[in-house]
């Protein structure tokens, strides 16, 4: 699946997922906060999640379906043991996406101790919108903004992020060689809530655009 707005990448071949990147966040869903000194909470979905087209298909039957709003980068260069200072060097675009989780489902695994696959690596958990260059964006101080039927359910910056876009991406170049196209969702800010078919979810940022998806 080629990204929609950086047409000289590769199709992506790995999606990367940060948790509990937003203080807010954490505490709404009666998560303890990263420690001082932790590395960043990571997790993975397939490429058979990303979503095409404008529409949602919710799983049914399985419990409450949460939108979590996100900076999504697009990495341009790869390479291992990046350094942070350089790690924004290596990011060829931005936008907005969604990392769908199955709510019901992840509070059990978590119970149980279990990895969270079930709950974020189905079909349709991972929407994008169209990517932005780069070049000129402040990923550090970027607004965005969920509304589900023009109500307001999320308003965030990347600022309050606990771990920035260039220490996530120089902490994942220390497990893995990163690879041009590779995607990153950097975490949500608080607000996150249940989707139900016939929702239309919106996602504006006003250095990156507006997306757009009807739920099924």
């Amino acid at each position: 699946m080629a990204l929609t707005g950086l047409p000289n990448l590769p199709a992506p071949q790995r999606i990367f997922c940060v948790g509990r990147n937003y203080a807010e966040h954490a505490k709404e869903l009666g998560n303890a906060m990263p420690a001082a000194g932790a590395t960043p909470i990571i997790f993975m979905k397939p490429v058979t999640s990303l979503v095409k087209g404008g529409t949602l298909n919710l799983p049914k039957g399985l419990g409450a379906v949460h939108h979590e709003m996100e900076l999504v980068v697009a990495l341009g260069r790869g390479g291992g043991d990046i350094a942070e200072s350089a790690a924004l060097g290596h990011v060829a675009g931005a936008t907005l996406g969604l990392d769908l989780t199955l709510r019901d489902e992840q509070a059990r695994l978590k119970q149980a101790g279990h990895p969270w696959e079930l709950a974020k690596a189905f079909d349709d958990a991972a929407a994008l919108g169209t990517f932005t260059a780069a070049a000129g964006l402040d990923l550090k101080a970027l607004d965005m903004l969920c509304t589900v039927n023009g109500q307001v359910r999320q308003n965030g910056n990347t600022r309050d992020m606990l771990f920035p876009v260039a220490t996530i991406i120089a902490f994942l170049s220390t497990r893995w060689r990163l690879l041009p196209g590779d995607l990153i969702y950097t975490g949500t800010p608080s607000g996150v809530g249940p989707l139900r078919p016939a929702d239309r979810i919106e996602l504006t940022s006003s250095k990156l655009g507006s997306f757009a998806w009807d739920c099924a």
